[in-house]
């Protein structure tokens, strides 16, 4: 395998890292019922707390933590927003979008064009230096192996874990959930803060893995093709990471075929992503059923303790 192709995997690999965090945190929030549409907000604030932290303290580990902060953050005002006071979460999440990417852009103002170290890679002995699959699979950095061990725990929760059928009882049917006891707006409020703390995860890696620097604006749709990706896997968290790859995969396509000199507007790779996100939605749209037999059923409906 010639260098060239572990470098484009390893690349894939970066690029889809992000897609996975935010993915599986709307994941878990829209299992308990909630539709969170401010989570490119949230990937920003985390973004450049992460940053302004690791640049700050020296740390980039710190920089971790303080973007998931960040993001739980964020996260709560939606939630106190969305279900203490019963505001619209379609209205609530698009207005926390426009609030992160103006709060990420003000709190990011000094430290345009600074650069940070970044995360460092892991080195395994004996391991690491192994001829290709060294590379590929004991090169990375640790987010990389958390973004795996975060989905295959995502997976066992919901399916094997009590908590995790409360909270999939919750976002089937909330007022059966309340009849049997079960504390809906406890759940739901977990459920908000952990996909708050992923998005915030995701911007982390954004600016101190994938690109070390911050910019304004540099999530560039992520939380929008993360909250495509949940409906592309129709709720499943292992098809979930499949598509993060395949989205991944398609963004730095574009940097392939610019490299390779086709006379390609750089503009029409750059929306690449993006149409292909629209086009996947469009075909699994016209499968209504399984869509309907895997969505929770109580999505984006506000919930109303009657007792």
């Amino acid at each position: 395998m010639s260098d060239a192709l572990i470098l484009s995997i390893l690349t894939i690999v970066t690029a889809s890292t992000p897609l996975v965090f935010a993915g599986i945190g709307e994941l878990v929030v829209e299992r308990s019922g909630v539709l969170n549409l401010g989570v490119e907000g949230m990937i920003l604030v985390g973004a450049v707390s992460g940053f302004a932290l690791a640049n700050l303290s020296g740390s980039a580990t710190i920089g971790v933590v303080g973007a998931c902060v960040a993001g739980a953050v964020l996260a709560s005002l939606f939630a106190f927003l969305t279900l203490n006071l019963k505001s619209s979460q379609v209205a609530t999440g698009l207005a926390l979008t426009i609030f992160g990417a103006g709060v990420s852009a003000l709190m990011g103002q000094s430290y345009v064009g600074i650069a940070v170290g970044g995360l460092p890679k892991m080195n395994m002995p004996g391991l690491t230096d192994l001829p290709v699959i060294g590379p590929l699979l004991f090169g990375h950095d640790a987010l990389v192996y958390l973004s795996f061990a975060l989905v295959a725990s995502v997976t066992w929760f919901l399916r094997r874990s009590r908590a995790g059928l409360v909270l999939r009882a919750v976002g089937d049917s909330h007022d059966s959930a309340h009849a049997l006891g079960y504390r809906v707006i406890r759940v739901r409020w977990g459920a908000i803060l952990f996909g708050g703390a992923c998005s915030g995860l995701a911007g982390a890696y954004l600016s101190l893995a994938y690109t070390p620097m911050w910019a304004e604006n540099m999530s560039a749709g992520r939380g929008w093709i993360a909250l495509a990706l949940v409906v592309f896997a129709v709720w499943q968290p292992g098809r979930l990471l499949l598509g993060a790859y395949i989205f991944g995969g398609i963004s730095i396509l574009q940097l392939h075929i610019q490299a390779l000199g086709l006379s390609v507007p750089s503009q029409l790779m750059s929306m690449l992503p993006y149409v292909v996100t629209i086009i996947v939605l469009v075909v699994i749209s016209r499968d209504s059923a399984r869509i309907r037999r895997n969505a929770p059923a109580s999505i984006g409906k506000p919930f109303h303790p009657t007792a």
